[in-house]
């Protein structure tokens, strides 16, 4: 949720008070890049599970059939929305099922409300289409960032200024908005109601729908009960693959459990702030600002400090990064939810006690949804791979373009077969779970790059049902002339590549 290549971007969790992980900006053992952060990596929580041996056997029973889509979305984060609008302007009868009461997902329920650069390292804006759209749609007042003049820009002035308002990295000024989550909740529901998709909210995926090899529905769990959605296509979009993942699709989950890119948060919002005050102190005097941070770790340990947010009265805060637990595993996200709430009190008074601006500050808002950035990853055709970082060409497959980590890397093109099982019909699967390696994952799970590949999906998704094959069997050129009319930015596989601002030499 942060972005990775930027070491103004501190993200602060922590772990017990006295074993803070401060790093520099450098290249990690495995070749990814890191950047200073404090994480939280505590005692795990004792299982009150009992023993594993016992077991409720449960009747067989009928399951009521609610409804037949060419295509079924589960999950309507960034990646399930923009599958389903895609699908449907194709003329696909869609179905997104969603188990909170809004979309989104981290983008909105999660408060992920600074979204990650989807500007290349030139200032062109690389990642179009229906993320472009939704942005685009957000009234001027309710989202905040560098003016398009200003995307690109090495001005040192520019730059410093838009570094405090996360926006500029490595000295460039990039299109990294900042955006209200309610507005946002609300664009995305209206895009989906007029691309003509069935919304259900409040229904929780628990089963895939198998026929064979193949993945041709899902079972759900919801206040009227089980029911089941049967479909050509699903698109599992559920964020950490549980449907493929019950279908027996491969998976890869390796990563570092002090990795940032491993770590959950709950984020809030405090209202009644003054931003430009705190920028000011921040920026004015650094010495302050260390005897602030210190000062705050010392008294609470877990220590978080504010960004900007789409208002200057408003300040984010993504909550202290908590490692070495499980999105997968109830009691971990209860631990964090549970060490979360607590810290927010804490750092309520703290700052009101002794942040410049912060005096009048209120929390206003904590996000319903826990902040996870890693789970499982697909075991997919063609991953996105760190090999193909340096190259700059576009992919035979390509299906969008990811900016890079950092202005010696070109742009990376995306491939469809990120999103195709190995083996597995019948799914697609878009959004942070999909087919990558460790070092990719850190920005292919971002909130663009969710857009992008769920784009993707639900286009594929579409074209399969109309002509009734396996997503895998989709013409590749045909996905790319549907994605273009739809306004996704791609490249031929014949341009030449993009040339990074200086040589890698990670």
């Amino acid at each position: 949720m942060q972005d990775a290549n930027d070491p103004s971007r501190t993200p602060a969790g922590a772990s017990s008070p006295a074993s803070f992980d401060d790093r520099a900006s450098r290249d990690g053992p495995n070749g990814r890049l890191l950047f200073q952060t404090e994480v939280f990596s505590g005692r795990k929580p004792v299982s009150i599970r009992q023993a594993a041996h016992e077991f409720l056997e449960e009747p067989a029973r009928s399951t009521p059939v609610m409804r037949h889509t060419d295509v079924l979305v589960v999950g309507g984060g960034p990646a399930g929305t923009a599958a389903a609008v895609s699908a449907a302007r194709l003329g696909a009868d869609v179905t997104l099922v969603e188990r909170y009461n809004h979309l989104g997902g981290l983008a909105t329920g999660g408060l992920v409300i600074w979204i990650d650069r989807m500007s290349d390292w030139q200032g062109r804006r690389v990642i179009e289409g229906f993320a472009a759209d939704v942005l685009d749609r957000l009234p001027g007042d309710e989202i905040a960032g560098p003016p398009r003049g200003e995307w690109g820009s090495r001005d040192p002035a520019r730059a410093a200024y838009w570094q405090q308002r996360t926006a500029a990295f490595h000295g460039v000024v990039t299109h990294s908005p900042t955006l209200n989550p309610e507005w946002l909740k609300g664009v995305s529901q209206q895009m989906l109601r007029e691309s003509g998709a069935h919304l259900l909210l409040h229904a929780t995926a628990v089963a895939p729908w198998m026929q064979g090899p193949a993945v041709r529905g899902a079972v759900f769990e919801s206040k009227e009960g089980r029911f089941a959605i049967r479909a050509h296509v699903v698109v599992d979009a559920s964020g950490d693959g549980d449907l493929f993942a019950r279908a027996g699709a491969r998976f890869e989950d390796d990563i570092a459990e002090d990795d940032i890119h491993h770590c959950m948060n709950t984020a809030w919002l405090f209202g009644g702030v003054d931003m430009l005050r705190w920028i000011a102190f921040r920026q004015g005097d650094p010495d302050g600002f260390a005897a602030f941070m210190a000062k705050g770790r010392e008294a609470i340990g877990l220590f978080e400090r504010p960004f900007v947010s789409w208002r200057n009265d408003v300040a984010l805060f993504m909550g202290p990064r908590q490692s070495g637990l499980s999105a997968l595993d109830v009691e971990h996200m209860t631990a964090v939810e549970v060490r979360s709430r607590d810290l927010m009190g804490a750092h309520l008074a703290f700052f009101r006690a002794h942040a410049p601006g912060f005096g009048n500050a209120y929390l206003i808002h904590s996000a319903p949804q826990l902040g996870v950035r890693h789970t499982r990853r697909l075991l997919g055709v063609s991953p996105v791979h760190r090999d193909q970082w340096r190259s700059g060409e576009p992919l035979p497959d390509e299906i969008g373009i990811s900016p890079s980590l950092s202005p010696a890397f070109p742009s990376i093109s995306v491939p469809y077969g990120c999103l195709v099982p190995r083996a597995l019909d019948g799914l697609l699967a878009p959004g942070r779970h999909l087919a990558c390696d460790p070092n990719s994952h850190s920005f292919m799970r971002e909130i663009p790059q969710c857009w992008l590949t769920g784009q993707a999906a639900g286009v594929a998704a579409a074209l399969a049902a109309c002509r009734q094959i396996e997503p895998r069997a989709v013409d590749v050129t045909q996905l790319q002339q549907a994605l273009r009319k739809q306004g996704a930015l791609l490249r031929m596989a014949s341009d030449p590549p993009e040339a990074p601002d200086a040589p890698a030499n990670r």
